[in-house]
C-alpha cells in the first residue's frame, strides 16, 4: 500500500526511527490514519505522539537540514532537545468551537515551542522571537523560514496572536 511505502521511505531514506501506529478514527471527525510514533530523529523531542508520515519525514529533514546547521552557524552550538506543544490533538482550528478540525486533529501538524542548546541555554519562541540578542532572533527566524520551505504551512509569532509562543508546521 501507499502507506507501507511511505513508512519504508521514512526509515530507509530519511534515517528516522519510528513505530507504525494502528489507524484510528475518533469521534468528532478526528483521525490518525497512516500515523507513526517517532522513536529517534537524532534530537530528543518532547510531547510528540501520533503524526503522519509526511509530517514525520519533513520534521526529520527540518532538524537535519535547517535546525542543526542554523544552531551551528548562528549560535555556535548544537540543539540537544526540542520542546513541542505536541502533534495529535482532536480540536477545532485555534480551539474555537465551530471552526473546522485543526490539522492536529488528523495527526498532521506539530507545534515547536523551544530549543535546548548544547551549551545548556534554552531558547523559547515566546521569549526569543523579539529577544535583544540578534543571534537568537536570527536563529528562530531561520528555523521558521526553513520549516515554511519544508512543510505546507508554517505559522509563527508574526502570523497571528494565537501563535505568539510556538512555530506551527503542518502538511
Amino acid at each position: 500500500t501507499t502507506n507501507h511505502l511511505a513508512m519504508e521511505d521514512l526509515g530507509a531514506r530519511e534515517g528516522v526511527q519510528f513505530r507504525a501506529l494502528p489507524d484510528r478514527r475518533f469521534e468528532n471527525g478526528c483521525s490518525a490514519i497512516g500515523a507513526v510514533q517517532l522513536t529517534d530523529v537524532g534530537v530528543p523531542t518532547t510531547n510528540i505522539t501520533a503524526m503522519t508520515c509526511p509530517v514525520a519525514r519533513q520534521y526529520g529533514r527540518w532538524l537535519r537540514e535547517v535546525v542543526q546547521p542554523a544552531a551551528s552557524q548562528i549560535l555556535g552550538t548544537t540543539v540537544t532537545r526540542i520542546e513541542t506543544f505536541g502533534t495529535y490533538s482532536c480540536r477545532p482550528v485555534n480551539g474555537v468551537a465551530g471552526n473546522r478540525i485543526s490539522e492536529h486533529g488528523y495527526a498532521n501538524a506539530i507545534d515547536v515551542s523551544a530549543f535546548v542548546l548544547g551549551n545548556g541555554r534554552r531558547i523559547t519562541v515566546e521569549q526569543g522571537w523579539n529577544e535583544r540578542d540578534e543571534r537568537v532572533k536570527r536563529f528562530l527566524r531561520a528555523v521558521h523560514r526553513g520549516g515554511c520551505q519544508r512543510f505546507s504551512v508554517g505559522l509563527g509569532p508574526d502570523s497571528d496572536a494565537l501563535h505568539y509562543n510556538h512555530l506551527h508546521f503542518d502538511m
